[in-house]
């Protein structure tokens, strides 16, 4: 049940162990703490979503660093997809009923499907790339697709589920969500339906090199979309975790090795014309400086705002400008996240719903002294404390999100410090912290006098545990 390869932290050691004594109570059970186990030791999974033509496809080969999710089999581009590390490069189609088909592959990329999409659940897809090393990416169709059946297809995998596919692969730990502007109510009501949190919602404002007035506006529209991510930042704060912008081709381009030496050349050789004017000529069909397949892959490359911007850049050659093109991506921010915040994050929703399924058995199983024994050592385990928090803040944001309780669940769950958990400053000293402590567990017990729901009532008691420990 142990990977060997994955590092052993305190949450995994306890999980392992609990799944050793659980296999120990007989054969059958062995079966389940290896089903388990599966889950425990594969990489979280984040699950891009968003509309039709939102540049998740985009994204995704931007952080595989591979033009791999390519939009030319159009069939495939209306399956969910799985991407996992592994070698050799391979993909399978799973079907309905769970059996799995192979599907040819050409350098990575799907040409064509020998399935019809209406009869697969997912495509299965292995590719060696350590980009995708620490978590499991899934793409989807899109939400309020051209055609009903698409977006079916996304809620049926990952919502409505079929035991086979969502144990197997597409449970997602977290969500990486992109919208322009800003996100309609649908598309909320579909991540709220998805069951994340705000500590496992990414936000993308996907194509910033084209937002406000685009590349020949008055604002620079990175700055812009910049400063726009900021706000909705503080607005979907009760959805996402932050808000980040990611100008979506000069991501692909940048990351997946697209861009040349003669592209650099093409680019330069169209410095110093006035940007009307460049927007003029790379519509026409004039030879002028640069030949017009040229410029149209430039464009494809780098949109108008990098074929605008980066003509000086271009001069120190290809890896200069490629350079360029990874800051202004937004990608570097996007991937600190999903390493440093997400992905942490995502392990802890992913060990919470282990500790779900041990629940389950203790409910089903005949042994279910012996099991809810091993749960509640589990459960009382110092280094699985945040994941029980996490649990009880996932139940409260489903039964009064707005409650103070739910609020300083978020907190204890989010920040590392006892000083942030109890929302003061990181210089905060320990007779400062004590204090609040002990305030905030005073706070806990008026609360647990008046609870109105059964979920508000766990969650206080495990309060009372957490401001109690910290007031020590």
């Amino acid at each position: 049940m142990t990977a060997s390869s994955m590092p052993l932290d305190p949450v995994r050691a306890g999980l392992d162990r609990a799944l050793h004594s659980l296999a120990a109570l007989g054969p059958d059970l062995a079966g389940h703490a290896n089903r388990i186990g599966a889950i425990l030791w594969s990489p979280p999974r984040i699950v891009i979503v968003g509309r039709l033509k939102a540049g998740k496809s985009t994204l995704v080969n931007a952080l595989i660093g591979a033009k791999i999710a390519d939009t030319a089999a159009l069939e495939a581009t209306n399956v969910v997809s799985v991407y996992q590390e592994g070698a050799p490069a391979r993909a399978e189609a799973v079907l309905l009923d769970g059996t799995r088909a192979p599907v040819r592959t050409d350098r990575g990329q799907i040409h064509g499907l020998d399935v019809a999409p209406h009869d697969i659940a997912y495509l299965h897809r292995w590719l060696p790339s350590a980009a995708i090393r620490d978590y499991t990416l899934v793409d989807t169709p899109g939400l309020a697709t051209l055609t009903a059946e698409n977006e079916a297809r996304t809620r049926r995998v990952l919502i409505d589920g079929y035991d086979q596919t969502r144990t197997a692969s597409v449970d997602a730990d977290a969500a990486v969500f992109l919208f322009d502007g800003a996100p309609r109510a649908d598309e909320i009501d579909f991540l709220r339906q998805l069951g994340f949190t705000p500590l496992t919602t990414l936000g993308v404002l996907s194509r910033a090199d084209g937002f406000g007035e685009g590349a020949l506006g008055a604002r620079d529209p990175l700055a812009h979309a910049a400063e726009h991510a900021t706000r909705l930042s503080s607005q979907l704060a009760d959805t996402v975790m932050t808000v980040v912008p990611i100008a979506g081709l000069l991501a692909e381009t940048s990351h997946t090795g697209a861009l040349t030496e003669a592209d650099a050349r093409a680019l330069h050789a169209l410095h110093g014309i006035d940007p009307f004017d460049l927007i003029d000529l790379l519509d026409s069909d004039d030879d002028a400086l640069v030949p017009p397949h040229m410029r149209g892959r430039l464009v494809d490359l780098l949109g108008e705002y990098g074929t605008i911007h980066g003509r000086t850049i271009a001069a120190q050659g290809a890896a200069t400008l490629n350079d360029w093109l990874v800051t202004h991506s937004g990608v570097p921010r996007l991937q600190n996240l999903l390493a440093s915040h997400l992905g942490v994050f995502a392990a802890v929703k992913r060990a919470n719903r282990i500790l779900g399924e041990l629940d389950r058995l203790a409910y089903s199983r005949p042994e279910r002294e012996h099991i809810r024994d091993i749960v509640d050592r589990l459960r009382s385990d110092p280094a699985l404390h945040t994941v029980v928090l996490f649990g009880h803040l996932e139940a409260m944001l489903g039964a009064d999100p707005a409650s103070p309780v739910t609020h300083e669940l978020r907190r204890l769950v989010e920040h590392r410090t006892p000083a942030l958990k109890l929302g003061l400053s990181p210089t905060a000293g320990p007779d400062h912290v004590r204090a609040a402590a002990q305030g905030k567990l005073a706070w806990a017990h008026s609360q647990a006098l008046v609870t109105l729901t059964a979920a508000e009532d766990a969650a206080l008691v495990a309060l009372i545990h957490t401001y109690g420990h910290l007031s020590r």
